[in-house]
């Protein structure tokens, strides 16, 4: 890391994963310095943490594409740094006299389950997507000093987009493997995702009834032809009608490969007590009227349950320092990416659309997307490679990058000697974290 000898942009990106690692690496193409400030050990974001483990192959891809953007030269890698905690906000945009900030932190934070006071339940009946997956991909590790979850048989889960199908798996597949392992077999969860539920009882001469499981059930507030499972930009009547036969057909494919059980058409407008737990939720129907969804009334059912989790979609974390509207930061548009009232700071990925899931970023071309999420979901006709998916995926973060590295670019360089305090206040955190300044080496100890 040597303080150039001529006039140099220097950006400061806060964030390593997929939208990070891209805005790096073209910034580091175009001359620029680019310092990626990342929370976690490792940059890989809802890639490691928010897809569980039987994403294998795509998983391998992204850790790859990432590597390959954060080892570029003139970019610095800048671990266990967490925004607001480790470094000020404020020491990013006043203090370090950065050329401009760019915020790719994501979307951990879980959308509240909108039932009054119902988060006083958590950890007690009640868990949220994020940590359960979280729990599901490293409670396998020997070293893991986490929170235990048990997950019951007879769980019901609150959701309908892409994520909430993978709750569903993991929950019914880990509901299965016990069954199994009571009778003395044992099965892989990652295999037993692969194969599938229907198919790993039939091997073994089982079904459901005979183990006595009841498995999960997902409610939807909509009808499971509205899923977002495959989606065009204002279809045509011709590409919605088949848009709701591919959404049906991807979601029985589900039930019957995972055995899930799924109630469509009712959100959950009340909690079920028994003293100080959370013992199911009740729903109301609704129904689309005027074209508006709007909730049945004299409808409502209970719906009684071990365990709810709630899977409606993820939110940014909200950071002190940086402005936000209610739940999101208040960017002037998806297209620019500008944060409003910040001169010099710029959003992009999940935290500029306020998703959580890697999944809502990816292109869509007309329903040709079937085959991607099928693969993605586990239901494929045939299997097929996830390259096609990963490529888009960052090609999209690509282009939607360089509107903000080109307008960063054409503002005023840097002079060495501001630039040189900026490096110095890198290196004393490398130091802090026990950062060499080696990328490959550190992530492959990891």
């Amino acid at each position: 890391m040597e303080t150039p000898t001529e006039p140099t942009h220097v950006i400061g990106i806060c964030g390593g994963a997929v939208a990070g690692s891209e805005a790096a690496k073209l910034f580091a193409e175009r001359g620029a310095l680019a310092i990626v400030f990342e929370q976690n050990a490792r940059p890989y974001g809802k890639i490691e943490d928010g897809l569980p483990r039987w994403h294998v192959k795509l998983r391998e891809k992204e850790y790859a594409r990432i590597d390959d953007n954060l080892d570029t030269p003139g970019v610095f890698f800048v671990p266990l740094t967490r925004l607001g905690g480790d470094i000020a906000f404020s020491e990013l945009t006043d203090e370090m006299g950065l050329s401009a900030v760019i915020l790719a932190t994501g979307a951990w934070r879980d959308r509240p389950l909108p039932v009054e006071g119902i988060d006083r339940f958590v950890g007690r009946g009640l868990i949220y997507q994020n940590p359960l997956v979280y729990w599901f991909n490293h409670y396998p590790d020997p070293d893991f000093a986490g929170p235990r979850i048990e997950v019951p048989d007879g769980a019901i889960v609150v959701g309908g987009g892409l994520a909430s199908i993978d709750v569903v798996k993991l929950l019914n597949i880990e509901v299965y493997r016990r069954a199994l392992r009571e009778r003395g077999i044992e099965e892989d969860a990652v295999k037993m995702e692969q194969v599938g539920i229907a198919e790993t009882l039939a091997k073994h001469g089982l079904s459901a009834e005979e183990l006595g499981v009841e498995g999960c059930t997902l409610y939807y507030r909509r009808r499971i032809c509205d899923m977002p499972l495959a989606s065009v930009k204002d279809p045509t009547p011709a590409q919605l009608e088949k848009l709701e036969m591919t959404r049906t057909r991807i979601m029985e494919k589900v039930m019957r490969k995972f055995l899930v059980k799924m109630e469509e058409c009712c959100v959950p407008v009340a909690p079920i007590e028994d003293g100080d737990r959370l013992a199911g939720l009740v729903f109301r129907k609704t129904a689309i009227k005027d074209g508006r969804l709007r909730e049945v009334e004299g409808s409502d059912f209970e719906a009684r349950a071990p365990l709810v989790v709630s899977s409606i979609g993820s939110l940014p974390q909200l950071i002190e320092g940086i402005p936000a509207e209610g739940d999101l930061y208040p960017f002037d548009s998806e297209e620019r990416g500008v944060l409003r009232g910040l001169d010099g700071v710029f959003g992009l990925g999940n935290v500029l659309t306020g998703k959580g899931n890697i999944r809502d970023s990816r292109v869509n071309a007309s329903v040709v997307a079937e085959r991607i999420i099928e693969n993605l979901i586990g239901v494929p006709d045939q299997a097929d490679s996830l390259d096609d998916m990963s490529d888009a995926l960052h090609e999209e973060f690509r282009a939607r990058a360089q509107p903000v590295v080109d307008r960063v670019m054409a503002g005023e360089k840097l002079p060495p000697e501001k630039i040189e305090p900026i490096l110095e206040r890198v290196r004393k955190r490398w130091d802090e974290v026990e950062y060499a300044g080696d990328y490959r080496a550190w992530v492959e100890a990891r």
